[in-house]
């Protein structure tokens, strides 16, 4: 498990920001609880544990200029 700072990608920071409403809009239609609060533990819960823990223990670059 990671602790401490996180590596950042320039890859990643893009396609996050730039992964469009309209595709989110899709998905929620066609995909039965995407986007709503909780699904992860029920559809995986030790990935979502795992996931939990390492959101607690790691902080990116960006959290140093808040």
């Amino acid at each position: 498990m990671k602790f401490g700072m996180r590596k950042p990608s320039i890859k990643r920071s893009i396609k996050a920001r730039t992964t469009g409403r309209a595709k989110r809009a899709i998905k929620k239609k066609v995909v039965p609880g995407y986007g709503k609060k909780g699904m992860g533990y029920l559809k995986n819960p030790e990935r979502a544990a795992k996931n939990a823990i390492y959101k607690r223990t790691s902080f990116s670059v960006w959290d140093l200029f808040k």
